[in-house]
């Protein structure tokens, strides 16, 4: 499970359910009906959706199920079924800005002044 979502964490949203239709691992099916069902609780709470991203997904473990196969002579062995607990926060992008540098232009043959600063010395 961890492996699946170190490799959705930051993505878009959009691009996330694409992935993990291609992906070739077990977990790749419950934590994209997870996702879908952030997704969609995101709509109900008429958050636009283009913009999000899966800002944070965690996996815990979850509740370890018992159980015992039989041995020989009456004797059992433990089997423990792990599972796991996911949490997944969705987070919205902003736009990118474009950074616009200013740059000064200065005509051919024309030399920009130096500024130079003067330093008294002192002697003791």
């Amino acid at each position: 499970m961890r492996m699946v979502a170190n490799t959705v964490r930051g993505k878009k949203v959009a691009d996330v359910l694409v992935n993990l239709d291609f992906t070739a691992k077990k977990a790749s099916l419950p934590i994209k009906t997870l996702i879908q069902s952030a997704l969609a609780n995101a709509k109900v709470l008429d958050i636009p959706t283009e913009n999000l991203i899966v800002k944070t997904i965690r996996v815990d473990s979850g509740k370890i199920l018992y159980r015992r196969m039989p041995a020989a002579q009456g004797s059992a062995h433990p089997i423990r079924k792990r599972t796991s607990a996911i949490f997944v926060e969705l987070g919205e992008v902003a736009p990118k800005k474009e950074k616009k540098v200013a740059k000064e232009i200065t005509p051919v043959g024309e030399v920009k002044p130096k500024i130079v600063k003067k330093v008294a010395k002192t002697t003791k």
